[in-house]
């Protein structure tokens, strides 16, 4: 009887474990975490006219990122890139044609590790670090800031603000890095885009880590939703653009 115990608990165990797991995983594809941080973080510019900010995370890759700069450059449009330290400094020269083509750069930390388990000296460093290295290799500095995975406590966004970054999160989250098929990708956005929308997307990573996966339904899907929006009457700008069109409204 107390081996049958042993192995029902065993058994139980398991599943337990099994069904946590597989609750974490349905939430990290379908829920968008960013909507529990946004407090005091720059996600969406409540805006008159109909424009968006397509904003790409985790790069830059050498062959995902080239590819997405290639569409945007016969689309006559510019995004905005938050890049890792790491990769701008392994891909110098994707970084240097991201800046001559006019994107805006902004910090995504060093390498990619969730801030809040990080104190104030080790955050401080992940954003020195990484601005270093962007302005080693395009003479500019970097203004805006990303966290990995949108996690930030009160005490994190208060120093980041202090630093002199603005936080920026996104209002729709494109889940490009679960490989979902394009049409669909476009199809959820062109369902809930509003005017000043600031749109997730990334041209790195995948689904366990920051480098290494494969950004094919991102590229067309970009291709297929600038196409879209355009028939709708929406335009295209970076962060900086976003931000200076709401404080003219805003006069």
């Amino acid at each position: 009887m107390k081996k049958i115990a042993i192995k029902k608990l065993f058994f139980l165990s398991f599943v337990s474990l099994f069904l946590i797991g597989l609750a974490l995983i349905l939430f990290t594809v379908f829920f968008d975490q960013a909507v529990i941080a946004r407090k005091d973080t720059v996600y969406h510019i409540p805006a008159s006219e109909k424009v968006v900010a397509l904003t790409f995370d985790d790069g830059p890759s050498p062959v995902w990122t080239p590819r997405i700069l290639d569409v945007l450059k016969k689309a006559q449009v510019k995004a905005t890139f938050f890049m890792l330290g790491e990769h701008a400094q392994r891909y110098p020269e994707v970084v240097r044609r991201l800046a001559e083509e006019g994107h805006e750069i902004g910090n995504h930390t060093f390498d990619h590790h969730t801030l809040i388990y990080y104190n104030a000296s080790e955050l401080k460093r992940e954003l020195v670090d990484t601005e270093k290295v962007i302005r080693s290799i395009t003479g500019q500095t970097t203004k805006y800031f990303r966290p990995p995975k949108a996690w930030l406590t009160e005490r994190e966004k208060k120093q980041i603000k202090e630093m002199g970054y603005e936080t920026v999160l996104w209002s729709l989250n494109s889940k490009d890095w679960v490989t979902f098929d394009d049409r669909y990708i476009v199809s959820y956005i062109l369902r809930h885009v509003r005017p000043g929308d600031i749109l997730l997307f990334h041209d790195s990573g995948g689904v366990f880590k920051p480098e290494g996966g494969k950004r094919k339904e991102t590229v067309k899907a970009i291709s297929l939703l600038i196409e879209k929006l355009r028939e709708r009457g929406y335009r295209f700008v970076t962060i900086s653009q976003l931000l200076e069109l709401h404080e003219k409204n805003e006069k």
